[in-house]
Formats: C-alpha cells, sequence, structure tokens
C-alpha cells in the first residue's frame, strides 16, 4: 500500500465539551489520605498534587494556550503509518538555513515557542511532536525508538523539499537528533544537541584522574538515579502508564509527571 506523502494544514481546535469533561472528572476526584511525615518518601504528596488539580481545574486556562500554539502555522503528515504533527514557520531569508528541532519526554513542542521568533530571523524552523507526543498521536504499534524516529524526521524534511538541514535536540531530543545526522550525512550539515549522553563501562581506571567536583557530581547523578527518578530506567513504560492515567483519572497523571523534577528541587531547597 502505498503511503499517502500529503501534508495538511491543521489547527488545534478541543471541544468545549472535552474541556468541561475534564474538569468535571478533576472535581469528581477521590483522593486518599496522606501519610503523616511521609514528604517524599513513597512519592508524590497527595497534598502536591492537590494542588496541581486545582489549578488544573480552575486556574489553567487552556484556551489561552491553544491560541498561543495556533499563533504558527501547524501541518500534519502520515510517516511510516503514524501521524506526525509539526510547526513550521519559514524565515524571511531565502538563504536561510532549516533547523528539525525536537523535543524530550515528558516535554512537547512547547519547549521551543520562545525559540521561534529568535530562530526565524536566520533559520526555517520546523518543530515536530515526536510520535505518541500531543498530535502526533496516539501510536498504533511499537517500535517508535529514536532510530525510527530519526528516519521518519529525514522523511519530513524530504517533504518539505529541504536537501541541507541542521539537527537540533532536547532532553529526548538529544538521543533523536544525533542520529538523525547518523542517518541522513548526506542533509545534515550539523547538530546541536543540549545534553551529551555517555556512559562509563565500569573500569575504575576511567576515573581514577577525576578531581573532587566531578567525582561529587558523578556520584550525585548516580545517586538521582537510582533513588530520585526511576522514570530514567523506565521512560517507556512510564509514558504509556501516563496515557492510561489522564484518560481515565487526570490527576494519576500529575502525580506521576513531576515525581523526578519536583522531588529534586524540594530537596535541593530543603
Amino acid at each position: 500500500m502505498t503511503e499517502n506523502n500529503e501534508i495538511k494544514p491543521f489547527r488545534i481546535d478541543v471541544p468545549q465539551a472535552e474541556l468541561d469533561d475534564l474538569r468535571d472528572r478533576l472535581d469528581r476526584t477521590r483522593w486518599p489520605d496522606e501519610i503523616p511525615g511521609a514528604g517524599w518518601e513513597y512519592g508524590v504528596p497527595v497534598g502536591y498534587v492537590r494542588r496541581l488539580a486545582e489549578y488544573w481545574r480552575t486556574g489553567y486556562d487552556w484556551r489561552r494556550w491553544e491560541a498561543e500554539l495556533n499563533k504558527y502555522p501547524q501541518f500534519t503528515t502520515t510517516i511510516d503509518g503514524q501521524n506526525i504533527h509539526f510547526i513550521h514557520v519559514r524565515s524571511e531569508r531565502e538563504d536561510a538555513l532549516p533547523l528539525i528541532l525536537t523535543h524530550g519526554w515528558p516535554g512537547s513542542i512547547v519547549e521551543y515557542l520562545r525559540a521561534i521568533e529568535p530562530l526565524t530571523r536566520d533559520f526555517h524552523v520546523v518543530i515536530p511532536s515526536l510520535p505518541g507526543f500531543g498530535f502526533s498521536g496516539p501510536t498504533t504499534e511499537k517500535g517508535w525508538n529514536r532510530y525510527r524516529t530519526a528516519k521518519a524526521w529525514a522523511e519530513l524534511m524530504r517533504r518539505l523539499g529541504y536537501d541541507r538541514y541542521g539537527a537540533v535536540g532536547n532532553d529526548g531530543g538529544s538521543f533523536v537528533s544525533p542520529e538523525l545526522g547518523r542517518l541522513d550525512p548526506e542533509h545534515v550539515v550539523g547538530v546541536h544537541v543540549t545534553q551529551i549522553f555517555s556512559f562509563p563501562s565500569g573500569d575504575p581506571a576511567e576515573m581514577e584522574k577525576l578531581g573532587p567536583r566531578s567525582s561529587r557530581a558523578l556520584r550525585c547523578c548516580s545517586g538521582s538515579t537510582r533513588t530520585r527518578c526511576p522514570s530514567t530506567r523506565s521512560t517507556r513504560s512510564s509514558r504509556r502508564r501516563s496515557r492510561t492515567a489522564s484518560s481515565t483519572r487526570p490527576p494519576a497523571c500529575s502525580a506521576g509527571t513531576p515525581s523526578c523534577s519536583a522531588r529534586r528541587w524540594t530537596t535541593t531547597s530543603s
């Protein structure tokens, strides 16, 4: 079966009935009792989640963000059987270099909104939603790893007519963008990432020349991975749990998403 390469304009327009249903489900949440003095030892405190849910129910203005996102040209296309949603803003400069920017987890294209205006002074900007995120979803089959995503991004840039471009990645996008550079070296002129993922082999000799500051940083990172942020080891299952939770009990999603970063911030500030 031949895939449809059509690129269609897209505009976000969530029905009011869905927003009303969300507020109703938030309002009907049955909260468990808090364990006195538990803090973050047993996960995100109930009080913290209740405050988040209340802001979500009464303070968060979805229509404002919907309008903010709709300021920028958005499109969808089907690649490798998957719906792909993306922002595409062209620079006024005809000689501008195209950039494809990939977000991370649990982020979205919103990560790059403030970068669009300054970047488009000199670059054409393409910001796709990762498969299964935002409006690039839901996914209907497994296997959307960084290799398959990079292949899809190369096809997206080909469809847009860009034969020379740069790749940018943040967080999880820092896995995808380098892979795109390796996959499509004839067209990718450079890769920029916010995180460089490098892992030691386990040989103690590799660490012998580390100074005190670097040694402390390494211990902190190791401890964070083991105790503070288990989601680093289970991102794929966490995404599925978050999707199930948000579709049935929205506060469950708000309890799971901040469990890593919120605890780290709280620990740091205390």
